[in-house]
């Protein structure tokens, strides 16, 4: 496998993780919003109970909205679905295999606020992110996808940001946005849930404010700020409609969020969106991507979510971004 940034299928991204957690020597750092034991996710859980088991630092954290997931429920409260039970289950089993597990996520009158929406795995000096892939059978069949990059600097990075988002959400707090270069083309912008504060929102408003024409690919329709200036370019919105929205509660907020921007979709496929960035291209022709977890829109950042994303110029990762949106998005297969 290259070492060149690569951007893999969910499913594909579940297979090569299973492959190098089971050869892993060293260290596995794992930060979700969504983590279940079930019939696609399995496999992968297991590989990481077998790295632990034969001394591998594994550290996972996931979000206790996890359980509002599986029941289909915003509060994240009710625990007595199957897949829940198993999720416990395996969790346990995880646990008594040296697996250093921990819930993160605050229970609040507003489920949105204070969650971790953070997609990060590092296996060694190997990463998966910059996506928006959750380790759930759902996630596995959405329209998303995660990058995959080598890299032994950034994964120590990587794994001190993981750990430093759980020490804040154990402690009850939150710490401001912050940016580091990856190197001279890309840097990675990591949102440490501090409310109101988004450096990958601001980011994404500035690339666009500056751009001649933009690209946004989303699970919602873009409000507030980006929205009205995304009506002062040329640009092109790719997000979910609410007829195929995955629950009541995205479906509601998709219809909103178009009511209230006056924006449509030029989405046409079937396959639920669960891809989030935006490319930009400049006036003077050069091309500038943002691509992670964040979906563009201002409530996320009202309600402190942890995220992660990739700035780049890197031609080699934006063309793979051109792809997807060609064969998935713009254009997709029936």
């Amino acid at each position: 496998m290259s070492k060149q940034p690569t951007l893999v299928s969910p499913k594909e991204y579940i297979k090569q993780a299973t492959k190098l957690a089971n050869r892993a020597k060293h260290t596995i750092s794992l930060i979700t919003m969504i983590v279940v034991d079930d019939s696609q996710t399995n496999d992968f859980l297991l590989s990481l109970g077998n790295a632990a088991k034969r001394g591998v630092r594994v550290e996972i954290a996931a979000d206790t909205v996890t359980f509002g997931n599986i029941s289909g429920h915003l509060k994240p409260h009710r625990y007595y679905t199957k897949k829940a039970r198993d999720t416990r289950k395996m969790i346990d089993y995880l646990k008594k295999q040296g697996v250093h597990f921990t819930w993160v996520g605050n229970f609040s009158v507003f489920a949105f606020a204070s969650r971790n929406h953070m997609k990060c795995l590092v296996i060694d000096d190997i990463i998966f992110s910059f996506g928006g892939v959750n380790i759930d059978e759902e996630s596995l069949s959405f329209s998303d996808y995660m990058v995959r990059l080598q890299d032994e600097r950034l994964a120590l990075e990587l794994r001190s940001d993981i750990a430093r988002i759980v020490a804040a959400d154990k402690h009850n707090f939150a710490y401001r946005s912050h940016e580091f270069h990856y190197n001279a083309k890309s840097k990675i912008l990591i949102d440490g849930g501090f409310f109101g504060d988004s450096i990958i929102y601001r980011r994404a408003c500035e690339i666009t404010k500056n751009a001649k024409e933009v690209v946004l690919v989303s699970q919602y329709c873009p409000v507030s700020k980006l929205s009205r200036l995304l009506k002062k370019t040329h640009s092109k919105l790719y997000f979910n409609t609410p007829i195929i929205a995955n629950n009541t509660s995205n479906k509601m907020i998709i219809r909103y969020n178009m009511a209230v921007s006056g924006h449509s979709s030029l989405y046409k496929g079937s396959r639920y969106i669960h891809a989030k960035f935006l490319i930009a291209t400049n006036h003077d022709g050069s091309k500038v991507a943002l691509t992670g977890s964040h979906n563009f829109t201002y409530t996320g950042v009202i309600a402190g979510t942890r995220e992660i994303a990739l700035e780049t110029t890197e031609i080699q990762i934006i063309s793979q971004l051109e792809d997807f949106l060609e064969k998935k998005i713009a254009k997709p297969s029936r």
